[in-house]
């Protein structure tokens, strides 16, 4: 698979990442099982698919001991990006950004995940208990710890209560300028999709002017781009999407353009691509500093994923892209 380089730092990661999330967390927990999950990382791995997208609130912290199982037997293929800053509560999640607890969090992770090193620590919410630059410092002392090899933040992603004409991502911007004056920004994590581009407004840039890698988050939709979600069908009360306004029936419906659009493309191409590749292809092409995070728990969705690491798409196939319909629907 084609290596992409992230940050001052220039790790060198896969091109298309693993997201690990759905393996343990926020979706359909009758579907998760642990040995299909841990099959679908080491696929993942064979194909040169490394970065591993986890976080200690996941599950909470079950998805990190999961990697952990294949870290055992294959660390040296595998390039670990967790996440600290969250805490899971009953029916509530909180952030805790305090410098002591971000040192205990770290030394769970790596006690989970059965390493010696994280490659990337992310900061997944900033607490507004805590300046942001005292977490970022305890998070940078890690580094120097030799815990750590690099930082990464993730988008604060809040649409509600953002200022008149303020544009999505202005206040993760407002955050990375604050922690880099306290230590370097690797890597940002934040959705990228067909159906949500926002992040090409403003985040992106910011990312690319700085040699700042980009981590795209949920770059399918949440499922929704593969073309294999039916609407009205429905899902689990344990799934997120259950509770996500996207995925009414009535708005999955009224999004299907977009999935025909990326199905017209993907015909171009060959019998065998799928929306889902083109999707990613288009994620892909958005620079070389790009990552798609594609979370699955499946080894064939990881195969099928891996795959869109070798598509091309022509300047026609993105000009059809541009021209598809925004996404109806809130995403609050």
């Amino acid at each position: 698979m084609e290596r992409r380089t992230i940050g001052a730092a220039a790790l060198a990661v896969g091109a298309v990442g693993l997201g690990c999330m759905p393996m343990s967390w926020a979706y359909s927990a009758s579907r998760q099982r642990g040995d299909e999950s841990l099959r679908a990382v080491h696929r993942a791995l064979d194909l040169g698919a490394s970065l591993l997208d986890t976080a200690d609130m996941y599950g909470p912290f079950t998805n990190e001991l999961l990697v952990g199982r294949a870290l055992k037997e294959r660390r040296s293929d595998a390039f670990v990006s967790t996440k600290v800053g969250l805490l899971v509560g009953d029916q509530h999640i909180v952030a805790n950004g305090r410098p002591g607890y971000v040192k205990r969090a770290c030394d769970a992770s790596l006690r989970r995940l059965q390493t010696d090193v994280i490659d990337l620590y992310q900061l997944h919410r900033a607490d507004p208990e805590v300046p942001v630059e005292e977490t970022w410092g305890a998070m940078a002392e890690l580094v120097q710890a030799g815990k750590v090899r690099a930082l990464g933040l993730c988008a604060v992603g809040a649409r509600a209560g953002r200022r008149t004409g303020a544009r999505l991502h202005d206040g993760t911007i407002r955050q990375l300028e604050r922690v880099q004056q306290v230590f370097p920004v690797s890597a940002v994590e934040a959705e990228l999709s067909v159906w949500s581009p926002q992040a090409l407004e403003a985040l992106l840039p910011w990312c690319r002017t700085r040699g700042v890698g980009f981590l795209a988050a949920m770059p399918l939709g949440n499922g929704f781009l593969t073309g294999r979600l039916r609407p009205g069908a429905g899902f689990e009360a344990d799934d997120l999407r259950a509770r996500h306004p996207r995925f009414t029936g009535e708005m999955m419906a009224a999004n299907q353009p977009i999935v025909a659009g990326l199905r017209r493309v993907a015909r171009r191409h060959g019998a065998d691509v799928t929306p889902a590749q083109v999707a990613l292809a288009w994620v892909l092409a958005q620079g070389p500093h790009v990552v798609p995070v594609p979370g699955t728990k499946q080894e064939r969705w990881v195969t099928e994923n891996t795959a869109a690491s070798t598509l091309r798409l022509t300047l026609g196939d993105l000009e059809e892209i541009a021209g598809l319909p925004a996404a109806q629907g809130s995403w609050d």
